[in-house]
């Protein structure tokens, strides 16, 4: 059962400052946001692809390791898809 915070205490004055601190980091995730949508708009008018430009980003956050295991899946999948092509 909630308890009751009374104006005054302790407990909502520290409640406020968490509800305060939670806003401004909201208000700051969405600038942050807002900004690298202009840069991906930047990318964009520079010709890259942006669609690819969001997959490597992703891929570069990505443990080395579980990149390279999901690599060697991706091809293997392509190859039993018949959508690799032959090493020559």
């Amino acid at each position: 059962m909630a308890t009751k915070l009374k104006t005054g205490n302790f407990a909502a004055d520290q409640l406020k400052q968490l509800v305060m601190r939670i806003e401004r980091l909201e208000e700051e995730k969405k600038a942050l946001a807002d900004d690298v949508k202009e840069v991906y708009a930047e990318a964009k008018g520079h010709g890259f692809d942006v669609k690819i430009l969001r997959q490597v980003i992703r891929l570069r956050k990505m443990d080395k390791a579980d990149l390279a295991e999901q690599n060697e899946l991706l091809d293997v999948y392509m190859d039993a898809l018949g959508m690799q092509e032959a090493a020559e």
